[in-house]
């Protein structure tokens, strides 16, 4: 594809679908106490167990955000376990030992084949060793009024584990990252869309509707699941937040990974985090490619995923040097990191909208910058852009429209300063770890009253 004039560009700005931030009014930040553990659930003596694959010191972000809450209540004195594997999420470290406490979280981690996430068949058997193996563990450790918190990875994992939890006497709260089975099917998972999919949701709406409550993620997961007859009052929506806070806003010219990249004064371009099967890789690439030419735009993207694989061989192959790639950043880099970037991408195929946020949306939030959403203008991410008036959507497959509004973002240092402005007040009145810390202790006091 040949390099678009900056001409080809502005034809585009007049559509009238453009950014709904172009009026976007500032809005006021918002100062939030410290959440505690009252005195009356610690004297409780209720245990809080969570189970998920990965916990610190991985650094994926459903691990992450765990082990945010999980240390929080510990340190306030809940008597806190995790259930998880020996294994990373990059499959990069030898197996982690099988118990240990990191700062008073005690963590017992199962044995779980290896074969990590490249290969998709020894993927599938990773996932499938760990079920019996939690189970193992939690029959062990669950004992009558005990808060089991499960999350989604592996898959159906309140499926595996609701009837122990129900025989001991516990509390079972689901902690939904996504929703599978539907996740897989909106990615045209073969066999398992044609074969497997209603089947599974049957048994996952049950494991749900038998919870005692169900926590999620936004207003499309809520919505989705409440039309599937899990009821209401068992639903709660509690959105991630930016790992590793306090994260605040950090000028670009104070990021130390910026300096060492040499990009000088050029608009950067950042994504951060996962781009896997369910994000949108392409579009990105069409607008590198539109924008090779631009030397005043360069493109960071750091993490990894089956989708960065893909991006890092096209751009290799087609020559492009206005991409550049780095590995995931260790969580005390992580703010620096993000604030290299003058504006953020966040993508979600549309197929998989109401079944998972994706929580990099907050980081970029967080660092106060402009955010551009490549997807469905009517989902969970968009709607979150447009009341915050922190940046725009774009449809999905449209790398001609990306490239515009990147290059809209070049040309308008003062438009980027406002829509950043507006994030970081957008994040600290609404989606801070103090703000999701707060509910979740709310949400264990009711299960347990």
């Amino acid at each position: 594809m040949n390099t678009v004039t900056r001409f080809d560009l502005a034809r585009r700005r007049g559509d009238p679908r453009r950014s709904v931030a172009d009026a976007a009014p500032t809005i006021p930040t918002v100062a939030q106490a410290r959440a505690t553990v009252p005195p009356e659930f610690i004297a409780l003596g209720r245990r809080v167990i969570f189970v998920n694959r990965f916990f610190d010191p991985d650094i994926s972000a459903t691990s992450q955000v765990l082990t945010d809450l999980a240390r929080r209540l510990a340190e306030q004195g809940v008597d806190v376990h995790v259930v998880c594997s020996r294994l990373l999420y990059e499959g990069t470290a030898p197996a982690l030992p099988a118990y240990e406490e990191l700062q008073r979280v005690k963590v017992h981690r199962i044995w779980t084949t290896r074969y990590g996430r490249a290969f998709l068949p020894g993927r599938a058997l990773d996932y499938a060793s760990f079920y019996p193996a939690a189970m193992l563990q939690l029959r062990k450790l669950v004992r009558s009024g005990d808060i089991v918190v499960a999350k989604t990875d592996p898959p159906l994992l309140s499926v595996a584990i609701a009837p122990l939890v129900r025989r001991r006497g516990a509390n079972l709260v689901n902690w939904l990252q996504d929703v599978f089975p539907e996740v897989a099917g909106g990615l045209r998972s073969g066999w398992l869309s044609t074969l497997l999919l209603k089947p599974l949701m049957r048994l996952r709406d049950g494991s749900l509707r038998g919870a005692r409550m169900n926590v999620v993620l936004g207003s499309g997961m809520h919505d989705y699941l409440r039309d599937r007859n899990v009821p209401e009052a068992r639903l709660r929506i509690v959105e991630n937040w930016a790992v590793g806070e306090p994260i605040r806003p950090i000028p670009v010219q104070a990021s130390a990974l910026r300096r060492s990249l040499g990009v000088g004064d050029r608009l950067v371009v950042g994504y951060s985090g996962n781009l896997g099967l369910a994000h949108d890789y392409e579009t990105i690439l069409a607008a590198a490619e539109l924008l090779r030419g631009d030397a005043g735009i360069v493109f960071l993207m750091v993490g990894g995923g089956s989708g960065m694989r893909k991006l890092k061989a096209a751009a290799h192959g087609r020559g492009l040097e206005n991409l550049r790639f780095l590995p995931y950043q260790p969580r005390e880099r992580l703010a620096d990191s993000l604030a290299a970037a003058d504006v953020h991408l966040v993508t979600l195929l549309p197929s998989v909208e109401s079944y998972m946020v994706p929580s990099k949306l907050y980081g970029a939030m967080a660092v106060g910058r402009p955010v551009i959403f490549v997807g469905q203008s009517t989902g969970e991410v968009a709607r979150a852009i447009a009341r915050a008036g922190c940046g725009c959507n774009v449809p999905a497959g449209d790398g001609l429209r990306l490239a515009s509004e990147l290059q809209r973002m070049h040309d308008d240092p003062a438009l980027r300063a406002r829509l950043g402005l507006n994030a970081a007040a957008a994040y600290d009145a609404n989606y801070t770890f103090e703000s999701a810390a707060g509910r979740w202790i709310d949400l264990l006091q009711w299960v347990v009253a």
